[in-house]
């Protein structure tokens, strides 16, 4: 068994793939839209990874409440310092630097998405 993907709900299908897109350099690897079930479905995915994030956009939705169950999801970089740099330039929600307590190296922060959903950018290993 493996992961296949994650499922998010999203107001704006088009601002969310561009964040996806600039934030993180998400591809599409496929959309379908089904006009008579009034939704659409658009799978991105990281270069070289087969896990896929799912946006799904029903046309009738004027945006979801997260709750307070849901946490995050995380994507790892090689250079945290230079994707922080990247995603603060251009203009993204993101935190500042963050280290876990007894550390003294930065080893993850968050940016948040579109819709409001955080993404945790860490360290790779």
């Amino acid at each position: 068994m493996k992961m296949a993907h994650t499922c998010y709900r999203v107001k704006d299908l088009v601002a969310s793939k561009d964040f996806y897109q600039k934030a993180f350099g998400f591809e599409v690897a496929r959309e379908k839209d089904y006009p008579e079930s009034k939704f659409t479905l658009a799978y991105l995915s990281l270069p070289g990874d087969d896990y896929e994030l799912e946006l799904t956009y029903n046309y009738d939705s004027e945006g979801y409440d997260l709750g307070d169950g849901y946490g995050h999801i995380a994507i790892a970089v090689e250079d945290l310092e230079a994707v922080h740099a990247s995603q603060k330039e251009q203009g993204f929600n993101v935190t500042e630097l963050k280290q876990l307590p007894g550390d003294t190296n930065p080893r993850y922060f968050f940016v948040v998405d579109p819709d409001g959903y955080k993404i945790e950018v860490i360290r790779a290993k």
